[in-house]
């Protein structure tokens, strides 16, 4: 039941009045039942959050992969952390050592380059490069705690359904962000404070989802207590005219969670990213092994976290954000 429960919330969570009631039914279990397993794996830090997952660009937000070469990780980190457009920063094993992932609001008087500089200068970063998605093949952590891990198959993309936000909307997307509590109407304070009922929430929800604002609802795992104790971000030098062939073929696989093509440099020649899960360091190289003798590429980097400094969901619309840049933009 725990293996079926985790698969089916990394797909979707009911955004509905009583959704453990309606995947208690959908599993042949009980609310009850999967009100207490939720609570137990939210404890025992198996779920790291059920929330929606937005999408940054939609949203009117600029973000970028960035790259700083820094001597004093640590105090870089905890710099880089501050900011609260970055919801993802890791040490990674290689010159440069720290890897991080930053939006900036659509109105940021910076916006994302002179912000990633001024990071810079207050890290003492020897040297850094931007890296913004060209190029999006995947994103979808969902792991395969069933085990399949070479598991293959076309990754879809649905046809985007234009959608005007009203006000209403940029509440829901506030209140949606946060995450779910284990009880059996977790959406009963948002749709109270919005004014509305579950199924105009619901609806709303959907028609988000269909622009492409929201990819969707759903569970976020802590990948070592969910058994995938080794990630690594891998890098290929692909030939620019074979390059999204390539990259459609490596996001087929299922341990692959992120793929996208990036900018190269002089000094960065790797213009495609495949983020690959496995349960041990061994698992993750065979999997690389067997895309590489696929893909007929041969150059190739692994570029495995040796620490997480920071990994969390942003929280778009914040007010964080303008006092960000008031604080630091100033020279305070």
């Amino acid at each position: 039941m725990e293996k079926e429960f985790l698969t089916r919330i990394q797909k979707g969570f009911p955004i509905a009045e009583r959704p453990f009631a309606e995947l208690a039914e959908e599993l042949g279990s009980s609310e009850e039942e999967l009100l207490d397993l939720y609570r137990r794996l939210k404890e025992e830090k198996v779920i790291r959050q059920t929330s929606a997952i937005f999408d940054t660009k939609s949203l009117g937000y600029k973000s970028s992969l960035v790259a700083f070469k820094v001597a004093d990780i640590e105090s870089a980190a905890e710099i880089v952390n501050e900011h609260p457009g970055v919801s993802h920063n890791y040490e990674r094993d290689n010159p440069y050592n720290l890897w991080f992932t930053i939006a900036v609001a659509p109105d940021s008087k910076l916006g994302l380059e002179k912000t990633v500089e001024l990071l810079a200068e207050r890290t003492g970063a020897e040297s850094f490069i931007i890296l913004p998605t060209k190029k999006m093949f995947k994103i979808s952590v969902q792991l395969d705690v069933k085990g399949d891990r070479a598991k293959k198959e076309r990754v879809k993309r649905a046809k985007k359904e234009p959608m005007e936000l009203e006000p209403i909307h940029f509440e829901m997307i506030k209140g949606l962000q946060r995450d779910i509590e284990p009880v059996a109407e977790p959406f009963a304070q948002l749709v109270e404070s919005l004014g509305i009922d579950h199924a105009t929430l619901a609806r709303e929800a959907e028609r988000m989802k269909k622009a492409g604002l929201m990819r969707r609802f759903a569970a976020i795992l802590y990948h070592r207590k969910a058994g995938f104790t080794a990630n690594a971000m891998v890098v290929w030098k692909v030939p620019e005219e074979r390059a999204e062939a390539i990259g459609e073929t490596v996001a087929a696989y299922s341990a692959v969670s992120h793929c996208y093509l990036r900018p190269v440099y002089p000094e960065w020649p790797y213009p495609l990213f495949s983020m690959v899960h496995g349960k041990s360091r061994e698992e993750v190289e065979g999997i690389v092994e067997e895309m590489a003798e696929e893909i007929g590429v041969k150059e190739y980097n692994y570029l495995y976290s040796t620490r997480e400094f920071k990994k969390v969901r942003i929280e778009y619309f914040s007010p964080e954000f303008e006092k960000w840049e008031q604080r630091f933009a100033s020279g305070d």
